[in-house]
């Protein structure tokens, strides 16, 4: 007789865990909603002035990556910037080729005229932190083995300048960029060249609750209970969220001073829940000498941007989205 496996662990919607190890992330909410986490398959031809396609960059580990590529003439002399991605779900939940993602990225890819490779991460609780850390990490080794010639993707080699990779994160993809900037500036990764760093909404708390957190309204990307459990699920057992992958500002993390990391842009969103702790990283930052531009989007929620229903309704939504988008392309042209 098979024994029927029990829910120990939720996140409403998203993520059930069961006691038998295994993780469901199908999605349970409205199903209205549902659309934006279905898998986009790639697509070598041009659709929308994009094409994609997903490329395994480590077999041993399955690590694989989503390569957006801006139509543009290939016999064109000019190189593009690439932006490695790494996507946001708290550790715990999303894919590069979810339509969320392939909507956002593709339209970035498009609007700022650069390559954008998506990474795979490996999510928990299955792989618990740093495993994606470690999947970022590995994919800007891997950009560098295309660089120096050791590896061959023709999309990259022939079209991406890679003395200008930019990392950007969105949510907790953006706690990945702030901890793979630190960790390449221990390690000798040229001939490329860490141009940028993104961070969109970056999932920076404390063990502490923030006045935004207990103020702020909660959104269908971020309530509290959502930043308890995944951060509880993804943490190493025995951590708390003053991890210095959640709270690089925090004392247990290595100082700010020690960091030798690349210009950063900030992205706050004025309504985030998490609002106060992204500022006092941007704070922490500004007092270690740290070079950050800070991007606010006025009235707007955690990876609003993300929110397609949003975008389609709400023409306040699709305003801020574009300045964000502009924000970007002129923290790329400037460096």
């Amino acid at each position: 007789m098979v024994r029927e496996r029990k829910l120990v662990d939720e996140v409403s919607g998203w993520l059930r865990v069961y006691d038998d190890g295994s993780v469901d992330r199908t999605w349970s909410g409205p199903p209205d909603l549902k659309f934006m986490t279905d898998p986009v398959p790639p697509h070598e031809d041009f659709i929308d002035g994009v094409a994609t396609r997903d490329v395994t960059i480590d077999t041993n580990a399955g690590l694989m990556v989503r390569i957006y590529m801006p139509d543009h003439s290939l016999d064109d002399q000019y190189k593009l910037p690439t932006i490695l991605h790494f996507h946001g779900g708290g550790f715990c939940i999303s894919q590069a080729d979810w339509y969320m993602y392939y909507h956002a990225y593709s339209k970035l890819a498009r609007s700022v005229q650069a390559i954008v490779v998506s990474v795979y991460l490996r999510l928990a609780p299955e792989n618990r932190l740093p495993a994606s850390c470690d999947d970022g990490f590995s994919s800007l080794l891997w950009l560098r083995s295309l660089a120096k010639g050791d590896l061959h993707e023709p999309w990259l080699n022939v079209v991406a300048d890679f003395e200008r990779v930019f990392l950007m994160g969105d949510s907790s993809g953006a706690n990945i960029v702030h901890e793979v900037s630190a960790r390449a500036g221990h390690v000798d990764i040229s001939p490329v060249r860490l141009a940028g760093g993104i961070l969109v909404h970056p999932g920076f708390v404390r063990s502490v609750r923030s006045n935004s957190e207990l103020e702020q309204p909660e959104s269908p990307f971020l309530t509290l209970a959502m930043v308890d459990k995944f951060l509880s699920l993804s943490l190493p057992v025995g951590s708390t969220k003053d991890h210095p992958i959640t709270c690089p500002m925090g004392p247990v993390a290595p100082t700010m001073d020690s960091l030798n990391i690349p210009p950063f842009m900030l992205c706050v969103a004025e309504n985030d829940l998490i609002k106060d702790t992204e500022m006092e990283y941007y704070e922490a930052m500004n007092k270690a000498n740290k070079y950050v531009d800070l991007f606010i989007s006025p009235g707007m929620g955690h990876s609003f941007y993300l929110n397609k229903i949003a975008l389609d309704m709400d023409p306040n939504t699709g305003a801020q989205t574009e300045a964000l988008i502009k924000g970007v392309i002129m923290f790329i042209k400037k460096h």
